[in-house]
C-alpha cells in the first residue's frame, strides 16, 4: 500500500549554514499514530515544518498523499492539520468564529452542524462564544486541535500536543485522536512524554542530529531493544559478586542488599534458573524478588546516547 506520507532524501541548511535535516527518508502509512521523538534541536520541528508546507526544503522531496508538497501545495496543505507548539490564534475572536474562518480558509463550504460535533467532541461548545483570551491554556490548547480540524484532513500533526495541559485534558485529548485514527486519519505527534508515545504510537521513528537513527514498530521495538532485569533483596548484604557468579551479568546495588540480573527479551528463564540454583548452592539467600522491564524511554535514552 502506497504510503501516505513520503519523505524522499531531505535536507534542510538554513542560510547561517546550520544544517537541520541532513538526508532524511521516511514514510508514514495511512491510519497509524506515529510518534517522532528526539531531543531539542534535533530537527522535530523542523521536519515537520516542512511537510506542512510552513519552510521551505533545501533539498529532497515529500508527497502528503500522493501530492508534491511544493508542486501540489494547496491540494498536499488541504489534506494536512497542524497542531503547533506555540498559540496561534487571535485573542480577540470567538472559538466559533476561529473554527469558521479556518474552514474557510480552506475553501470547504460552511457546515454548521460537522463544526458543532467538533467542539462537543472537545468539550469547547459551551465556550463557543467566549473570546479566546479568556479560556484556560488547557481549553486554548483544543482549540488549536479544533482549528487544526476543521476542514477535516486526512493527516493529522501534533506539535506537543499536551504541552502545559492537565491530566484530565490530556486524557480526553486521546481519547479523541484515537477516535480519528479509528476513522482513517493518519496521525504523526512529536511529544516530551514518552510515556504517551508508549501508550498511543503504532510506530516509533527517533530523529537526533537531523538524522532518522530509528524507525520500528513499537511492541517489536521494546521486544528488541527492551531489556529486563530480576533484582533480588538479599537476606545478608554482599561486598562483591562471588566468582562462580562473574559469568552473569550481576551488579550490587543498595549497599550491597540487592542483587540485580539484566537479560534480553530473547534469554531464555533457563539461565534465571540457572542463577538461582547457584545463589542455593553459596547459600546466598533472599526474601523477595521482582521483575522489571525496560520503559520507551529507557530505550530512548540509550539510542540517543548511542549517536552523540
Amino acid at each position: 500500500m502506497q504510503p501516505i506520507i513520503s519523505v524522499q532524501n531531505l535536507s534542510k541548511t538554513y542560510p547561517s549554514g546550520y544544517r537541520a535535516l541532513n538526508c532524511v527518508n521516511l514514510e508514514i502509512q495511512q491510519g497509524e499514530i506515529f510518534a517522532l521523538l528526539g531531543p531539542n534541536g534535533a530537527g522535530k520541528t523542523t521536519l515537520i515544518s516542512i511537510i506542512c508546507g510552513i519552510v521551505n526544503p533545501s533539498e529532497g522531496r515529500v508527497l502528503a498523499d500522493g501530492c508534491d508538497i511544493v508542486q501540489d501545495y494547496r491540494a498536499a496543505r488541504q489534506r494536512i492539520g497542524l497542531v503547533p507548539q506555540e498559540l496561534s490564534v487571535s485573542m480577540f475572536e470567538t472559538v466559533w468564529d476561529t473554527v469558521t474562518f479556518s474552514r474557510g480558509l480552506y475553501g470547504k463550504a460552511p457546515d454548521p452542524a460537522y463544526l458543532e460535533k467538533l467542539l462537543r467532541d472537545l468539550s469547547l461548545w459551551e465556550k463557543r462564544k467566549s473570546k479566546i483570551m479568556a479560556l484556560s491554556g488547557g481549553m486554548k490548547r483544543r482549540v488549536l486541535i479544533a482549528k487544526a480540524l476543521t476542514h477535516q484532513p486526512r493527516i493529522l500533526f501534533l506539535d506537543e500536543p499536551t504541552a502545559g495541559v492537565d491530566v484530565e485534558l490530556r486524557r480526553d485529548m486521546w481519547q479523541m485522536i484515537r477516535g480519528l485514527r479509528d476513522s482513517g486519519v493518519t496521525i504523526i505527534l512529536t511529544t516530551h512524554y514518552i510515556e504517551e508515545a508508549e501508550d498511543m504510537a503504532d510506530r516509533i521513528g527517533v530523529i537526533n542530529k537531523g538524522e532518522i537513527i530509528l524507525v520500528e514498530e513499537k511492541t517489536a521495538l521494546m521486544k528488541k531493544l527492551g531489556k529486563k532485569q530480576l533484582t533480588l533483596q538479599l537476606q545478608q548484604p554482599l561486598t562483591e559478586i562471588p566468582p562462580a557468579l562473574t559469568n552473569f551479568p550481576l551488579t550490587l546495588a543498595q549497599n550491597g542488599e540487592q542483587l540485580v540480573y539484566t537479560y534480553d527479551e530473547q534469554q531464555e528463564a533457563a539461565h534465571i534458573t540457572e542463577l538461582l540454583r547457584r545463589l542455593s548452592a553459596l547459600d546466598i539467600e533472599f526474601r523477595d524478588l521482582n521483575t522489571s522491564q525496560s520503559s520507551l524511554e529507557d530505550i530512548f535514552v540509550s539510542l540517543v546516547e548511542e549517536k552523540v
